[in-house]
């Protein structure tokens, strides 16, 4: 909250207050009588913070810091008595600029299909109850936003909502402090309706939903943007401008708003929004996305892992990823671990290549780190799949349905996909980053040739007849006789910790591009031939013609031509912009080695351009080495 304040231009400061200071209170908090005394003794104005109205995963009594505050030294927003700054803005400012409120309209969509809300320890899957009830929703007990009011009011709005619903079901909705154990509420067990505390999500909710009622909840406000006319019984910042049916009238607020516009002032507009990451203030969809992470992460992990088939190095960065809200626990074989699952409740996660019944595989992701996974360099991105992996076209995959919908992805997801995509080819990323020369090439039509690791799960079970990098080459020089064909080992393979050398490469050949710059190729050639590469992704990416011998994830859409085995599942037909938005925003899950939290996969992209990243020591070079001397031995028994 200093942070905020500070980059909001407040210096914060303990002591009596001199000429031309504030004094700063906490809301209308049970203490802030000191400070209202204080500046009447000494003569100064007062400024008044609170949350903003998309707060946190867990309330604040449970420890999470607010993403944003409102700093009002006018009023309170959810005192009606008296006029505050965001009264203030909703009555004069315009709002009527084109591109807020399409922002506006954009951010409500996305906090619907994100299932975000002001706290976000609700559990998307579960289901609510049959639709047709009337919706009482509940507040804690002497909350500062209830302006005094007590059992008797919320009895009031129960008997106007049975009144008004006569044989409608009836759900008392509890606050989430009230589940949580920390304030209680209004409603008992014995009052006329049903006490609902079930984690659903508030906009299943809402949406099943024939009427609500409230007299100042948040969720008053998230109503009015799913489209009801809450019935409102205290004087809270959203009743007032047509939008609620208001037992209590305002005099002052004459205005007549939109749902767009009352978001645009409430939540764009007046809000100073933090980014954990960057430590700055930031935009509220750059707010959105960091709560998507940490919702994300939390509804995905709070069972906790059983995790097996994972090497010893991978577990501190797994732990980052995965064991924030319950620590993993690890079992080998994979029989033991399952059992361990059951019996615990756990979830099951094995790394991918090695298929574990049941167990949900994980991968790095498509923007991984600056170095090698086989230098054990730890990864930024992983992916999590419980349908299949990306990699193996012999099932559907948690990526492949994401890129069949993607149709119906919205235009703001779209202009998000485009803005990641455009700073990710500003910045010369790929997936590992290594850096490397940028070599003179032959002059012609340049076709490059990625080489990749020949024992690697991809080829295994995603290449046909063309295998291996020998083949490879031999098909495009086959194919494109004319052609300038430049093969470029596998880092991996370069550094010689995993199979797939060609001793004559110079020989078939036009250039052997060793220890070259990914980013630096692709600028220079005009088209890619690849098995199953993440290159021929990366190409895709700068528009390059890609022409695959495999069946990797980006295959089959209409992007690529395709000489692999066809893949009859993957029917819809993304454009670049889908495909990118699948696999690099929702798809992948990242990790901030700076806060050690959950991010969007912009934050990761900013890290790998601008930030400091872990390096490996030579304990990691010597470990590396041996594990690359023991997949060669286990390569040859294989074979």
């Amino acid at each position: 909250m200093r942070r905020i304040l500070s980059l909001s231009g407040y210096d914060v400061t303990l002591g009596l207050p001199g000429e031309g200071d504030l004094v700063g209170l906490w809301g209308a908090s049970p203490t802030a009588w000191r400070g209202e005394r204080v500046a009447a003794r000494q003569g100064a104005k007062l400024v008044r913070v609170e949350d903003a109205f998309l707060r946190s995963l867990r309330p604040g009594r449970d420890g999470d810091a607010p993403l944003g505050l409102l700093i009002d030294e006018t009023g309170l927003h959810f005192d009606g008595r008296r006029p505050s700054d965001l009264e203030t803005l909703l009555a004069t400012n315009p709002l009527d600029d084109h591109a807020l409120l399409q922002r506006a309209k954009a951010a409500i969509a996305r906090l619907k299909a994100a299932d975000l809300s002001k706290y976000n320890l609700h559990d998307p899957s579960l289901d609510p109850p049959p639709p047709g009830y009337v919706l009482v929703i509940d507040q804690t007990a002497g909350d500062a936003s209830l302006l005094g009011g007590g059992r008797n009011d919320f009895l009031e709005m129960l008997t106007e909502a049975r009144l008004n619903h006569p044989g409608a079901r009836i759900l008392l909705k509890t606050h989430p402090e009230t589940r949580a154990g920390h304030r209680p509420g209004h409603f008992r067990a014995d009052d006329p309706g049903e006490l609902y505390d079930a984690p659903v999500s508030p906009h299943a909710l809402l949406e099943g939903a024939i009427a609500v009622y409230t007299f100042s909840s948040q969720l008053g406000f998230e109503a009015i943007l799913a489209g009801h006319r809450p019935h409102v019984f205290g004087q809270p910042f959203y009743s007032g401008w047509g939008l609620t049916e208001d037992l209590a009238h305002l005099p002052r607020r004459q205005r007549r708003l939109t749902p767009a516009q009352l978001f645009a002032g409430a939540m764009i507009l007046a809000p100073r929004w933090y980014c954990p990451y960057r430590d700055r203030l930031c935009s509220l969809e750059e707010a959105i996305a960091t709560l998507e992470a940490e919702a994300r992460a939390w509804r995905e992990d709070r069972a906790g892992w059983v995790a097996t088939n994972i090497r010893l190095w991978k577990r501190r960065p797994l732990a980052g990823f995965l064991g924030r809200h319950r620590a993993i626990r690890y079992a080998d074989p994979p029989a033991k671990a399952a059992a361990l699952a059951e019996r615990t409740g756990r979830r099951l996660l094995s790394w991918a290549g090695r298929e574990v019944a049941g167990a949900v595989q994980v991968e790095d992701g498509f923007l991984r780190s600056r170095g090698l996974g086989a230098e054990l360099i730890p990864p930024l991105s992983l992916t999590l799949d419980d349908l299949g992996i990306y990699y193996d076209p012999r099932s559907e995959s948690r990526l492949e349905r994401l890129i069949n919908d993607s149709a119906a992805l919205p235009e703001a997801d779209r202009l998000r996909a485009e803005a990641l995509v455009a700073a990710l080819v500003a910045a010369g990323l790929t997936k590992y980053n290594l850096g490397g020369a940028a070599p003179s090439l032959p002059v012609g039509h340049r076709i490059l040739v990625p080489g990749q690791v020949e024992d690697d799960a991809s080829i295994r079970l995603g290449a046909g007849e063309v295998h291996t990098n020998r083949a490879l080459i031999e098909a495009a020089r086959a194919a494109n006789p004319g052609a300038r064909i430049l093969y470029k080992p596998h880092p991996d393979v370069e550094a010689g910790l995993r199979p797939g050398a060609v001793p004559d490469a110079a020989d078939l050949a036009d250039a052997v591009l060793t220890n070259a710059d990914p980013v630096a190729l692709l600028g220079q050639v005009q088209e890619v031939w690849t098995i199953t590469s993440t290159l021929g992704f990366e190409a895709l990416l700068r528009d390059l013609p890609v022409t695959t011998l495999g069946q990797p994830f980006y295959a089959g859409w209409g992007l690529t031509r395709d000489l692999g085995a066809p893949l009859p599942r993957r029917t819809a037909r993304p454009d670049l912009t889908a495909l990118a938005h699948a696999a690099l925003i929702a798809y992948p899950r990242y990790h901030d080695p700076v806060t050690n939290r959950p991010c969007p996969p912009e934050i990761a992209l900013h890290r790998l351009a601008n930030g400091t990243m872990p390096h490996p020591g030579p304990a990691n070079r010597l470990l590396a080495k041996a594990q690359g001397a023991l997949a060669s031995r286990a390569h040859l028994w294989r074979r």
